[in-house]
């Protein structure tokens, strides 16, 4: 019987959802990273409680796969001991055309085996930039890009009590020093090569359009801004006095000519061309759904919800014309009062704060008829975070009934079950695009456009 610490070979026959494959042993599934299905590895058990799966480290590769290649972080790749080896580029080692095809397979797996949906399909594609009013791919518009390196705008680093500063070992929290950060832009990368000691906590390296990189110290005693602009919770430091955090910088992010006030710390798409990608794709799904109609009808009513800063909002109001009504509801104060900012132009727009749950179930016992109908004639647009929008919020909007529901997700399990309670609750879907907006992690950004069942056509 093996246990931890036990040195085993296995092949590896598939990918798993969090960026982890799967072998088999003795009839048990053993999650392992930094591998490739198809391939022969050995590894060392480092988890072996559990009946139901066990979890390794890759020691070796004994039989590779062509898709293999060097990691394009140098010490995150295999022959680096795995308790050296830092996060957070966990697909690095595989070819950039195999990694989209192996984030589609988890999706697709997902709406599978958790949306119930028999036989879903889905479409892959890399970042977009705009050249001279055209949308190409990132990686063709820019050399930075050509093997999913240099697109990370914000990094997030540790301090550990030693003065260490650097990313956290693959699955611990073990800081590892830094060598380079090739994921991230240049600017950034330089300043975070520049960093030495400070207080035991977090930095946050972040560059807006400006190009200008702010370095953002959170020590433990400081209360944390969530990783969704204020969608965490406070941390400090045992025994420690709480100190008063700084009033934030506010930066201004571009999309598409258009500004928008964010704090320096709050919530924005960390790649480069991201914002610019998705708000495309999601008005590309509903041009693409409306035909010859407007692609939202300036007369009804459309919310979008966990907004942020109003950034998918503007996306609505710009599709539906000077007159949209739009309401972006968001539970972070700070980011409300910037939407409420961004959107000025749009004499309809309103940008409300609440947690949406609660919001919208105010908004279901309070609506009027007339209101209820303009909501049904509506787009809703949600952008929840990585752990989605889960059942009570999926059945507030399906008691709404909109005509068009667009989901942004970044977490294709939770997708996927979002999706099955908006299917019981009368929705199809007509459209997912997978956007590889993570290069070189196994992370992934689906905008998935849903219908009334009865509404289509």
């Amino acid at each position: 019987m093996s246990g931890t610490g036990d040195i085993l070979d296995l092949d590896i026959t598939g990918v798993a959802h969090g960026g982890v494959f799967v072998a088999r042993h003795e009839g048990r599934v053993v999650f392992v990273p930094d591998t490739i299905p198809g391939e022969r590895v050995r590894v060392r058990l480092t988890d072996t409680a559990k009946k139901s799966f066990w979890r390794a480290e890759t020691l070796e590769v004994l039989d590779a796969s062509p898709h293999r290649q060097l990691h394009v972080w140098r010490q995150a790749d295999v022959d680096v001991p795995p308790e050296h080896r830092p996060g957070g580029a966990d697909f690095g080692h595989i070819s950039l055309e195999h990694q989209r095809r192996l984030k589609l397979e988890v999706l697709l797996d997902a709406l599978h085996r958790f949306g119930g949906i028999a036989d879903p399909a889905a479409t892959m594609s890399g970042a977009s930039a705009p050249v001279d009013g055209d949308e190409v791919d990132g990686d063709e518009a820019d050399a930075e890009t050509v093997d999913g390196t240099g697109w990370r705008t914000r990094v997030s680093l540790h301090v550990d009590a030693d003065g260490n500063v650097g990313q956290y070992a693959a699955r611990s929290h073990r800081v590892i020093p830094l060598e380079d950060l090739p994921l991230a832009t240049a600017e950034v990368e330089r300043a975070a090569m520049a960093l030495h000691g400070g207080e035991p906590g977090r930095i946050d390296l972040v560059q807006p359009a400006d190009g200008r990189v702010r370095v953002l110290p959170r020590p433990d005693a400081v209360r944390l801004t969530g990783p969704r602009g204020g969608r965490g919770r406070p941390g400090r430091r045992p025994g420690r006095p709480q100190a008063k955090a700084p009033t934030p910088e506010v930066i201004v992010e571009r999309v598409g000519g258009r500004g928008f006030r964010v704090d320096a710390g709050g919530f924005w798409q960390v790649h480069r061309l991201a914002a610019h990608t998705l708000t495309t794709t999601v008005a590309a799904a509903l041009r693409a759904r409306a035909g010859d109609a407007p692609a939202v009808d300036p007369d009804a009513w459309h919310l979008d919800l966990y907004g942020g800063v109003g950034l998918f909002a503007a996306t609505l109001g710009e599709l539906g014309g000077p007159s949209t009504r739009v309401t972006s509801v968001e539970s972070d104060s700070r980011a409300t009062e910037h939407a409420g900012e961004n959107l000025a132009e749009w004499v309809g727009a309103r940008a409300e704060t609440g947690r949406v749950d609660r919001w919208l179930a105010r908004l279901a016992a309070e609506a009027s008829a007339a209101e209820k109908e303009r909501l049904a004639r509506g787009v809703v647009l949600l952008d929840p975070p990585r752990s989605g929008a889960g059942r009570e919020v999926v059945e507030h909007i399906t008691t709404l009934s909109p005509a068009t529901i667009v989901y942004v997700a970044c977490d294709p399990v939770a997708l996927a079950r979002d999706i099955a309670t908006f299917r019981a609750g009368g929705y199809e879907v007509a459209g997912i695009d997978a956007l590889d907006v993570f290069p070189n992690s196994h992370h992934v950004e689906a905008v998935a456009l849903l219908t009334r069942a009865d509404a289509r056509g």
